[in-house]
């Protein structure tokens, strides 16, 4: 109970520490439920473009619903994704790198990642008929987040706990919240879309290869900014791979 509870706090805006008090040692496995989070993130995202494109154009249904989930997240993994491509571009060494991920001002390469980050998943999204658009949502972030949690596992954490923006080291996933997140992952992919879909999938897995093994390069493990870009990244090439089997 605390656990998810820490992981809806930490990864939503959602006040639940009005109601109640979770001790601090939960945070250290929000990453763990970071797949049930995105249960909760993928409604709303979902349910708003469902509802807009009754009432709007498709497009601006569409914009509705990304500026959903940014209100419900408070653009964490976006913050994430700027910080990750300002360190890795500006950086040129390890200490180098850190330094400009944990500093909070935004930079040149930081801000042309935003802009065509949600450029991409705009056109992505829009590309895609209403009813399987929130298919893949419902599906693609709360799967991208799960496939984005092995992180833990894949790289060590290259920050000690006081240098972390959240004074957090996360542990490796255990067998149980793997298990919790397999099952909400293969029951997403059966109820909201169809086979031939699921190759998508495999896109969101090669991506998360290549980009944890750029950053055992790179940097030697990864950063919390690293996770929030992961995901993203992960999540992008999920619709990449949907829209051109669907073309």
């Amino acid at each position: 109970m605390y656990k998810l509870a820490a992981a809806l706090m930490f990864f939503t805006r959602i006040p639940l520490w009005k109601f109640i008090k979770v001790p601090e040692e939960h945070f250290k496995d929000v990453v763990n439920y970071w797949v049930v989070t995105g249960l909760l993130t993928s409604l709303v995202m979902a349910g708003t473009l469902w509802v807009s494109a009754k009432i709007l154009p498709i497009p601006v249904a569409v914009i509705c619903a990304i500026i959903s989930r940014i209100i419900l997240t408070g653009a964490l993994h976006e913050d994430g994704l700027a910080d990750f491509f300002d360190g890795f571009g500006g950086g040129d060494s390890k200490e180098r790198i850190l330094a400009i991920m944990k500093d909070s001002h935004i930079g040149s390469y930081g801000t042309i990642a935003l802009i065509f980050y949600f450029i991409t998943l705009y056109s992505l999204l829009v590309s895609l008929p209403v009813n399987i658009a929130c298919c893949a949502i419902l599906t693609g972030d709360p799967v991208n987040k799960y496939i984005s949690s092995f992180i833990t596992r894949r790289l060590p954490y290259v920050r000690k706990a006081e240098d972390s923006k959240c004074k957090i080291v996360y542990p490796a996933s255990g067998l149980i919240p793997i298990l919790i997140g397999l099952i909400i992952s293969i029951s997403l992919l059966i109820v909201c879309l169809e086979p031939h879909f699921y190759i998508a999938v495999l896109a969101s897995i090669l991506i998360f290869y290549f980009l944890t093994l750029f950053m055992k390069t790179k940097i030697g493990g990864y950063t919390g900014d690293c996770c929030g870009a992961l995901f993203l990244l992960c999540e992008l090439g999920f619709y990449f791979t949907i829209v051109i089997i669907n073309t």
